[in-house]
């Protein structure tokens, strides 16, 4: 069952959908992969710039890693009041099952004011994982 997850910070609504990736993973070999798809929308007043992101991303043993760049897929979306901007990536793990979860580091252009918006956490699931639920 898919399902979105979504969360509005100051203004900033973002939602995202993973996807087990069948085609791509090799459970044999202990590597599963996702795809996910975001959403970003300047719900507020002002115009906004995403200028870096940081994840946290969770494997079904506890293991976390902490992943931070510039912008998202190569970009630094500037988005008017009313705009979106929608991407795809993904991630592999070495379980079937894990989550994800992170923040985009944004400005308002009208006044360099910086903030973060967070993104929600959202499940990783296989159909390989043993039925625990995250």
């Amino acid at each position: 069952m898919e399902q979105d997850y979504n969360s509005t910070t100051e203004g900033v609504r973002v939602s995202v959908r993973s996807f087990y990736l069948d085609d791509q993973s090799r459970p044999e070999d202990q590597h599963y992969v996702w795809a996910y798809r975001v959403k970003i929308e300047n719900l507020g007043a002002a115009p906004v710039k995403l200028l870096r992101r940081t994840w946290r991303i969770t494997d079904g043993r506890g293991r976390t890693q902490t992943v931070e760049g510039e912008g998202v897929v190569g970009e630094q979306p500037a988005l008017k009041p009313g705009e979106s901007f929608e991407y795809t990536s993904g991630t592999p793990l070495e379980t079937p099952s894990g989550f994800m979860a992170g923040l985009y580091h944004m400005v308002r252009t009208e006044n360099g004011d910086a903030f973060d918006v967070v993104i929600p956490t959202f499940s990783l699931d296989s159909p390989h994982q043993d039925g625990r639920v995250h």
